[in-house]
């Protein structure tokens, strides 16, 4: 299906790590002509030259890298023409966004999801993932009052669990359109 390029939309793409954020996201701007944006503490850790469990360590300690990826992600999605911001706070931060969707998936999904993309062990992985949650959902509420567990404003929540990825894509692309014609 062709998709004409929309300039000035925007699209907020969140879910916990392993979800596919990045990976739809990605799919999503391409297909759509709009820019991709995913600016993220591994992002931040590679512009440091600082390993990603090391920055994970110091943002556990000190808000203000939270604050800095944040709004570095939310001031390039607000300057661009279009765009798919693709975040855990993506539907949080980006409020103006046209499309707010929420990527979830089991826990034992995400994992096997991870150690597919980086390696490690799974049960090295799963632990790994599920203390970056409880410190994701700490620091959320502590710095933003963000309850990441509760996205029921969400334009879309989608379980991607038994979804490949075109499955996703096409799902939010019926969404666009839905919206866009709503817009007319």
């Amino acid at each position: 299906m062709a998709h004409e390029k929309r300039d000035g939309l925007k699209i907020a793409v969140s879910g916990k790590s392993g979800c596919g954020n990045t990976t739809i996201s990605k799919i999503v701007a391409e297909t759509l002509g709009l820019t991709f944006i995913n600016f993220t503490f591994r992002t931040l850790a590679e512009e440091r030259k600082k390993d990603l469990k090391e920055v994970l360590a110091l943002a556990a300690e000190d808000d203000s890298w939270d604050r800095e990826v944040d709004s570095r992600q939310t001031a390039l999605a607000r300057e661009s023409g279009g765009c798919v911001l693709g975040s855990r706070l993506a539907i949080w931060m980006l409020e103006e966004a046209d499309l707010k969707v929420y990527l979830r998936a089991r826990p034992e999904t995400r994992a096997k999801r991870i150690v597919k993309r980086e390696g490690e062990s799974l049960e090295v992985t799963a632990a790994f993932t599920s203390e970056r949650d409880r410190q994701d959902h700490e620091r959320y509420l502590r710095i933003y009052n963000i309850d990441n567990d509760r996205y029921d404003f969400a334009d879309l929540i989608i379980d991607t669990d038994d979804l490949d990825p075109s499955q996703i894509v096409s799902r939010i692309l019926a969404a666009v359109e839905k919206k866009s014609d709503g817009l007319c």
